[in-house]
C-alpha cells in the first residue's frame, strides 16, 4: 500500500516531540478539521470520561485515546462505524487498496489509527505490515442523498 507522510497538521499547530496522538491525526486527516481543533475536541471529551477498574486514566490527545471516546467524537462528526471483524470470524480484511473502499477513511488497526485515502495510508510511518494488518473497521462520511 502506498504511504505519504502525513503528521495531520502536528508541526503546523506548534506541538513537538513523540506522542501517541494517532487518534488525533487520522481525525485531522481526513476531516480536515485543524490538529488543534481535533485536540482540544478530544480532550475536552476526555474530562468527561470516569475512571475505573479497568479505566484507570482519561484520553488525550496527545498520549491515547479510549476507543469509547475517539467513536464518539468522529459519529458527532457524521461518521459511520463500518466493522470488517467479528468475534469468531478472523481476519478478512487487510491494510491493503483492494481490501478497503475508496474515499476517506478513518481505519482501526491493531492499537493503532489511521488515514486512508482512495487506498493510500497518511500517517507518520507505513502501519500496513507489507499488506498483512488486520482491519477492525473503518470510519467513513455519511452520505446524504439529495432528492
Amino acid at each position: 500500500m502506498e504511504f505519504v507522510y502525513n503528521d495531520g497538521g502536528r508541526i503546523e499547530a506548534g506541538y513537538k516531540g513523540i506522542a501517541g496522538d494517532c487518534a488525533t491525526r487520522a481525525i485531522a486527516i481526513v476531516s480536515g478539521i485543524p490538529y488543534k481543533e481535533v485536540y482540544d475536541s478530544i480532550n475536552k471529551l476526555g474530562k468527561t470520561e470516569r475512571i475505573t477498574k479497568t479505566k484507570t486514566s482519561k484520553s488525550t490527545a496527545r498520549n491515547g485515546v479510549y476507543k469509547s471516546t475517539y467513536d464518539k467524537y468522529i459519529k458527532l462528526l457524521g461518521y459511520t462505524w463500518i466493522p470488517t471483524m467479528f468475534i469468531g470470524s478472523g481476519c478478512k480484511f487487510h491494510l491493503r487498496p483492494d481490501e478497503l473502499p475508496s474515499g476517506r477513511l478513518i481505519v482501526c488497526v491493531s492499537k493503532h489509527i489511521t488515514a486512508v485515502i482512495d487506498g493510500v495510508i497518511y500517517d507518520t510511518y507505513d502501519c500496513s505490515r507489507e499488506g498483512k494488518r488486520c482491519v477492525y473497521g473503518y470510519y467513513v462520511k455519511n452520505v446524504v442523498d439529495s432528492i
